[in-house]
C-alpha cells in the first residue's frame, strides 16, 4: 500500500507534483506480524517450562538449568527487540523529473574524512574526491571538502593533482554520460563495460583519459609513498579550486568548490577523532560555501550514481517532510563482496531488512557514510532550530562570520563571492584546537563527543529530539565501497561497533529509558537491539559450554524427544531458521547466503561481540582508554585471492579466536565422550537435544576446527566447503 507522497504545489495550478513515494511492503508486513505472534507464544511457553521446572521443585540440576535459562532469557530479549524492524517495513522511490530547476536547488557540501595515509591509500581517497566532484548537481551549488587528520603534506599535493586531473575527467564523463565517475572503478574490470555502444571517438578519448589517469596515479603514489601522520601541526585550510572565479581559462570546465582542511593537532590536547573533524568541517564550510545540506562520505566510499544528491532532494524538498527531516540515508554497498561472502561483508540483514524496517517507524539509524543531512538539524530540534542563537557565542564560539552564516535561510545564495585573506584566516581559527573551548560543540550542537561512533550516536540523538530520517535503497547503488576481506579486520570493525554501541546502551542514553520518553516505542526497540546485541555473546557462550558439559556427564537439560515440551523447543528453533531463510530469499539471497550468515553470526558472537563486552567493562574500570581503531583499507592481493576463493583467513585474528577455539575443543571432547555414554546407556531419547546442539556447534565452528589441524604447507587458511 502506498503512503502519501511528497508534493510540490504550483502557484498557477491546483495539481500536485509527486517527489517521492513510500510503500509499506505487503504482504510481508502482515505475514511477519502473524509470525511474531506465533513465535512469541512458543518462546513464552519455553520460558514458562524453564521457570516452573526450576522453581516448582523439579528434579533438575539447579546451576546448569539456571545458566541455560539465563541464556534463553537473553535470546528472547534480543529476539523481541528485533521484531520492531519487522513491524512496518517500507520501500521508497523518487521522481527526479519533478524536481525544480537547477537554479532553485539548495547548495550541498560534501565532507570526506581521512586520517592515516598508511592505512587509507591516498590514491583511493582522491578517487572518492573525484567521484564527489562529478555529482550531477549545479557546480556553483556544490562544494567538496577533504578533512585530512593525518596532516601529511603529500595529501595536499594529491588534492592539487586531483583537481588538475578533474579538468579533463569531468568533461569526459559528462560528454559520454558515464555514471561511474570514480576513475579507478571505471578503468577496472568492474566498471569498464558500463557503455554498451562504444564509438571510435569514445575509444580514442577513453585511451587518452586512461593514460592521463595512470600519470595522475603514478604522480600521487610516488609522492605519497611512505607518508605518515603528522601529530603536531597548526591548522591548514587551502582552496584548491574556487568555483566563483571568473575570467580565467578554467571557466569552460564547470567544477565545484574544492577545499583541503587539516585541523590543528597537538599531542597534549583532545582531538575528538572523526566527530571533531566533522564539526570542524561544519564551521569551515559555514564561512566558505555555507550550503544548507551536507553529504558525508568515508574516504573509501565513492559516488557511483551522480544523481544521488538530486534523489536526496526529492525528500528534503518535500513540503510534508522537510520541516522535520534530518537526513536521507543510503545503503553501504560493497563492490568487492565475493560470491560466497564468508564474512557477511554485504551486511544484508542491515541494509535490506533492518534499515527498511526502521524507516517505517520514524527513521533509520545513521550509518556514518552515504547520507545527506540538513545542517540545521545539528543545531537544535525541528520546532526550535534557533534556540542556540539566543546566546550564539556561548554555543558556537566567538566567530562572528560563522554565527552570521547561521542566520541565512535555506533559499539564499550563501556562498561568499570571494575568499579573501581574512576569510581564510577565519577558517584556520575555526579549525584550531582551542576554538571549541567553553562552547556547546560536541555536547548540544554538532556531532556528539559522547561516543566514538559519532554518526550513529548523533543520529540517535537527532531522533530523540524529534527529527525524522528516511532510507532510500535505489536500484543502482549510489555509493560503493570496499568491505573487509579477512577475519582480523572483520573482528576489529565489529568489536569497535559493538563496544561503542553497548557503551551508549549502558549510559544515561539507554534507548529503553532515555529513548522511549522521546520517540516511539518501536524505534527505541530498534536502537536497543543495536546497543544490546553484544549480550548475545554471553548467551552463546553459556549455550556453547553448559549443555556440552552436561552431555558429557549424562545430565539432561532438555525434555526427552518423546515429551510434548520437546516439540515446543523444536518449533522455536525451526521457526527461527525459517524466518531467517525467508528474509534472505525475499531479499534476493540464496541458500548459501543463509548458511554463511548463520555460521558467521555464531562465530562473531563468540569472538568480536564478546571482546566488545570486555572492552566496555575494561573502559568502565579505567583499564583502557577510548581509542579510535582505524580499519586498514590497504588491499593485500593474497588476502583478496583467499577471500574470493571462500578461504577463511585467521592470520592476525588469533586473539579473537581464543574463546571460540576453547569452546570448539570443549565440544569435541564432550561430543565424543557424550556419544560413548549415550551408546552405553542407550538413552538417545533423553539426550537427543544436547547431541543435536553439540553437533550444530561443531558444524558452525568447522572453519575453526579445521584450522586447529596442521597441514604440510603450514597454511593459516581454512578452506571451507
Amino acid at each position: 500500500m502506498a503512503a502519501a507522497a511528497g508534493v510540490l504545489f504550483s502557484d498557477r495550478h491546483t495539481t500536485t507534483i509527486s517527489l517521492n513515494t513510500c510503500t509499506v511492503q505487503q504482504p510481508q508486513a502482515t505475514a511477519q506480524r502473524i509470525h511474531i505472534l506465533f513465535h512469541l507464544t512458543a518462546t513464552l511457553a519455553i520460558l514458562y517450562y524453564r521457570f516452573t521446572t526450576l522453581f516448582g521443585g523439579g528434579d533438575v540440576p539447579t546451576l546448569p538449568w539456571a545458566l541455560v535459562t539465563a541464556a534463553e532469557v537473553i535470546f528472547t530479549f534480543i529476539w523481541f527487540l528485533t521484531q520492531a524492524f519487522r513491524w512496518r517495513p517500507v520501500a521508497r522511490g523518487v521522481s527526479l523529473r519533478n524536481l525544480p530547476d537547477d537554479t532553485e536547488l539548495p547548495g550541498v557540501d560534501v565532507f570526506i574524512c581521512t586520517a592515516d595515509p598508511s592505512k587509507e591509500p591516498t590514491v583511493e581517497v582522491m578517487n572518492t574526491v573525484l567521484s564527489a566532484m562529478g555529482l550531477d548537481y549545479p557546480p556553483e551549488k556544490l562544494a567538496v571538502y577533504l578533512s585530512d587528520d593525518g596532516g601529511a603534506p603529500s595529501t595536499l599535493y594529491a588534492m592539487k593533482e586531483a583537481c588538475s586531473f578533474a579538468k579533463s575527467w569531468l568533461p569526459f564523463c559528462r560528454k559520454y554520460g558515464i555514471k561511474s565517475r570514480c576513475p579507478e572503478w571505471f578503468f577496472s574490470t568492474y566498471g569498464h563495460d558500463e557503455l554498451l555502444f562504444r564509438t571510435d571517438e569514445f575509444e580514442a578519448d577513453e585511451e587518452k583519459m586512461k593514460l592521463a589517469y595512470e600519470q595522475f596515479k603514478d604522480n600521487v603514489e610516488r609522492r605519497t609513498n611512505g607518508a605518515t601522520v603528522v601529530n603536531d601541526r597548526p591548522p591548514s585550510v587551502a582552496i584548491i579550486h574556487d568555483n566563483q572565479k571568473q575570467g580565467n581559462e578554467d571557466d569552460q570546465v564547470q567544477m565545484p568548490l574544492l577545499v583541503y582542511v587539516s585541523r590543528e593537532k597537538r599531542p597534549s590536547l583532545p582531538h575528538r577523532f572523526k566527530a571533531g573533524a566533522l564539526n570542524t568541517l561544519l564551521r569551515v564550510s559555514g564561512v566558505l560555501s555555507n550550503a544548507p545540506y551536507m553529504l558525508v562520505l568515508d574516504c573509501d566510499m565513492y559516488c557511483n550514481e551522480p544523481s544521488s544528491a538530486k534523489q536526496a532532494m526529492c525528500f528534503h524538498l518535500d513540503p510534508k517532510l522537510s520541516s522535520s527531516l534530518a537526513f536521507v540515508q543510503y545503503p553501504q554497498i560493497f563492490y568487492n563482496v565475493s560470491q560466497k561472502d564468508i564474512y557477511d561483508g554485504q551486511a544484508r540483514s542491515a541494509y535490506k531488512t533492518k534499515y527498511q524496517g526502521m524507516d517505517g517507524i520514524g527513521g533509520t539509524v545513521c550509518s556514518g557514510t552515504g547520507y545527506y543531512l540538513k545542517k540545521k538539524a545539528l543545531y537544535g530540534s525541528p520546532n526550535q532550530q534557533d534556540e542556540h542563537l539566543l546566546n550564539p557565542k556561548e554555543s558556537f564560539g566567538d566567530s562572528t562570520k560563522f554565527i552570521d552564516s547561521l542566520n541565512h535561510t535555506e533559499n539564499e545564495d550563501n556562498q561568499s563571492d570571494q575568499f579573501t585573506t581574512a576569510i581564510l584566516e577565519e577558517t584556520k581559527k575555526l579549525a584550531s584546537c582551542s576554538y571549541e573551548d567553553n562552547t556547546k560543540w560536541g555536547k548540544q550542537i554538532g556531532y556528539s563527543y559522547e561516543s566514538l561512533l559519532e554518526s550513529s550516536f548523533t543520529g540517535y540523538l537527532l531522533h530523540t529530539r524529534g527529527w525524522k530520517s528516511v532510507y532510500l535503497y535505489p536500484k543502482r547503488a549510489c555509493f560503493l565501497g570496499s568491505t573487509t576481506i579477512d577475519m582480523k579486520d572483520a573482528m576489529v570493525q565489529l568489536m569497535k561497533w559493538s563496544s561503542g554501541l553497548l557503551q551508549v546502551g549502558l549510559s544515561r542514553f539507554n534507548p529503553l529509558v532515555y529513548g522511549m520518553s522521546r520517540m516511539s516505542i518501536l524505534q527505541s526497540m530498534c536502537y536497543a537491539y543495536f546497543m544490546f546485541t553484544p549480550f548475545l555473546s554471553i548467551a552463546f557462550l553459556l549455550y556453547g559450554t553448559i549443555p556440552p558439559l552436561c552431555f558429557l556427564n549424562g545430565v539432561p537439560l532438555y525434555p526427552t524427544a518423546s515429551d510434548p515440551w520437546f516439540k515446543v523447543f523444536a518449533v522455536v528453533y525451526v521457526s527461527s531458521l525459517l524466518q531467517h531463510l525467508y528474509e534472505v530469499v525475499s531479499s534476493d539471497g540464496s541458500l548459501t547466503t543463509w548458511w554463511n550468515e548463520q555460521r558467521i553470526y555464531f562465530i562473531k558472537c563468540v569472538s568480536a561481540l564478546l571482546f566488545g563486552c570486555l572492552d566496555v567493562m575494561m573502559k568502565s574500570f579505567g583499564m583502557v582508554k577510548a581509542n579510535f581503531r582505524l580499519t586498514n583499507k590497504v588491499v593485500d592481493r593474497e588476502k583478496l585471492e583467499r577471500y574470493e576463493n571462500g578461504t577463511f583467513d585467521l592470520e592476525g585474528a588469533k586473539m579473537f579466536m581464543i574463546p571460540l577455539t576453547v569452546m570448539v575443543l570443549l565440544n569435541v571432547v564432550c561430543f565424543v565422550g557424550g556419544i560413548k555414554r549415550v551408546v552405553s546407556n542407550n538413552n538417545l531419547d533423553e539426550m537427543f537435544a544436547q547431541v543435536f546442539m553439540s553437533w550444530t556447534t561443531l558444524l558452525f565452528s568447522y572453519p575453526i576446527l579445521k584450522g586447529l589441524v596442521p597441514n604440510k604447507t603450514k597454511s593459516k587458511n581454512i578452506k571451507t566447503n
